[in-house]
């Protein structure tokens, strides 16, 4: 799994980025390191690694600023961010600004393994349905990786596309937040806010009017539904 997989450390406590990039350079991954947002960002302009882990307190350029830049020019890169800031609140704040995973410290190195490894194997795994097709509004184009909403092509992070995939795959079915944890993150357990978060970011690229979903639907208690026609 870790052969030719990129990752980018940005974690301005040596003792932690020393740590982090010397387990994974053992375990075969190529890993670039960076002490402050500034830098990293200058290297962002030329660099596409396939993960980036970030901390959100840096020197310079925030995390939270570089993880916006990120998205902005590099949607398919997936992010994690590995912070001190593990309340609740936060979590769900540094998942607003774009991150696609969020691992408070102290951390477990082989989790943050894991993590990375779900993560690229979700990107890279083949579609057993490579075909074109089409649900309501939406074109899917599996092997791409695109989705269409009518006539213009949609920017989705890798994750956005792999949640919204996997809805288009699933219509009118309801789906538990661990169903999709499972199915899109790669984990049986997980904080479930991670989830909402994507469906609150999703809603916001394929709904008129995302406080009020036509498509997207809360089933309380239960999950979430995407319906093929929508609602009036």
């Amino acid at each position: 799994m870790a052969d030719n997989v990129e990752v980018m450390i940005v974690e301005d406590d040596a003792t932690v980025r020393a740590v982090v990039t010397d387990y994974l350079r053992g375990r075969g991954y190529q890993v670039t390191e960076f002490a402050d947002g500034r830098t990293a960002q200058e290297t962002l302009r030329t660099a596409t690694p396939d993960v980036l882990v970030l901390d959100r307190m840096l020197p310079g350029v925030s995390g939270d600023e570089l993880c916006r830049h990120v998205r902005s020019a590099a949607p398919q890169t997936s992010i994690i961010m590995l912070t001190a800031l593990g309340t609740a609140d936060e979590r769900i704040d540094g998942l607003e600004h774009g991150a696609d995973d969020y691992i408070a410290k102290p951390f477990v190195l082989r989790e943050l393994q894991l993590r990375i490894e779900a993560m690229v194997r979700r990107s890279r795994r083949p579609h057993l349905f490579s075909a074109p097709f089409t649900v309501g509004p939406f074109r899917v184009h599996p092997a791409q990786r695109t989705i269409w909403l009518n006539s213009t092509e949609m920017t989705l992070t890798a994750r956005e596309y792999e949640l919204f995939l996997y809805l288009l795959q699933n219509p009118d079915r309801t789906l538990s937040r661990d169903d999709i944890m499972r199915e899109v993150w790669g984990w049986s357990f997980g904080e479930t806010s991670t989830v909402t978060v994507h469906v609150r970011r999703l809603r916001e690229k394929i709904e008129p009017e995302p406080r009020f979903p036509r498509y997207l639907l809360t089933e309380w208690g239960r999950g979430y539904r995407f319906t093929v026609e929508g609602i009036a």
